[in-house]
């Protein structure tokens, strides 16, 4: 039986390591690199980082060759999540049970911190260091995979979507389509990145698109769950902040229960999508059922 704690536990070992050595070697600002180390490493789960290398094993290929990009993505996550906390954002004091950037530092340093940690990601991604000459292409393809999907088109254009919707019901197709690219974006991003590195062919490349695209949408509507009947201590932060907000989630437009078993039918649809795929994607799998079980 595929022991999936082994597994996350490994992985976020190895990330970890790599993303303390990439920001000792970031330069000397201290109290930027102490604001941006802080948010980095302050425990969060590595889920993104996680699948780009899980995605990288799922086509034979070795998750080493993909570490650099799966460090560059939880850079840009842990970005984000810095400048949503802002109180021109959703003004949130907690984050994993810590206090949130602006509230440990600054808002100045945090938005600086957030500034870093993007141009950092793509730094990490461009550098040429890290990589044979013969790999250039290949590389330019993930930070055009990476950078459309943090950007207007994907991350930010769903951040945008989500403030200017406050107050407003939507309907359950807009609020899909605005937490695809909200939150699916960056995951989707994770998965074909970490499928590219590992030397996939783009005729299999849609099924792990699609499997990412349904995981990215349970991943969101778990959350929406949590935000509801979540344990605060558990999840370090805050529970009932979206009905304070009067934002349109999945269980203010469907009900509770109705959203557990969408949740549900999104990781079976993600599940199908990885039907073609040997036991090398079980890591996949494993990913996929443990989104809707998570307690944070």
């Amino acid at each position: 039986m595929f022991d999936l704690k082994a597994y996350l536990s490994g992985h976020n070992q190895r990330i970890n390591s790599a993303l303390e050595s990439l920001l000792s070697t970031s330069g000397k600002a201290d109290r930027i690199l102490e604001a941006m180390t802080y948010s980095l490493m302050a425990g969060g789960k590595r889920i993104r980082p996680v699948l780009c290398l899980a995605a990288t094993e799922a086509v034979g290929g070795n998750p080493e060759d993909a570490l650099p990009a799966a460090c560059a993505l939880e850079m840009i996550h842990t970005y984000s999540l810095i400048h949503d906390d802002l109180p021109a954002m959703d003004d949130d004091a907690l984050r994993r049970g810590k206090p949130t950037c602006h509230m440990a530092f600054d808002e100045a340093t945090a938005i600086l911190a957030g500034d870093a940690l993007l141009t950092l990601a793509f730094q990490t991604l461009s550098s040429m260091e890290l990589r044979k000459a013969e790999q250039a292409a290949k590389w330019l393809r993930v930070i055009h995979l990476i950078s459309h999907a943090a950007g207007y088109c994907g991350m930010i254009q769903g951040q945008m979507l989500d403030i200017a919707s406050e107050g407003e019901r939507l309907t359950l197709t807009a609020l899909k389509s605005m937490h695809l690219l909200k939150t699916g974006a960056l995951i989707e991003a994770s998965i074909t990145s970490g499928a590219v590195l590992g030397g996939l062919n783009s005729t299999r490349i849609s099924m792990l698109e699609s499997y990412a695209r349904n995981i990215g949408l349970a991943f969101q509507v778990t959350d929406d769950i949590l935000n509801v009947e979540g344990d605060p201590e558990i999840m370090g932060k805050a529970a009932g902040t979206d009905k304070l907000r009067n934002k349109t989630t999945y269980p203010s437009l469907l009900g509770l229960k109705e959203s557990k078993d969408f949740a549900n039918r999104l990781v079976e649809d993600a599940l199908y999508a990885l039907e073609t795929f040997d036991q090398k994607a079980e890591p996949l799998r494993a990913i996929a059922k443990y989104i809707v079980a998570r307690k944070k």
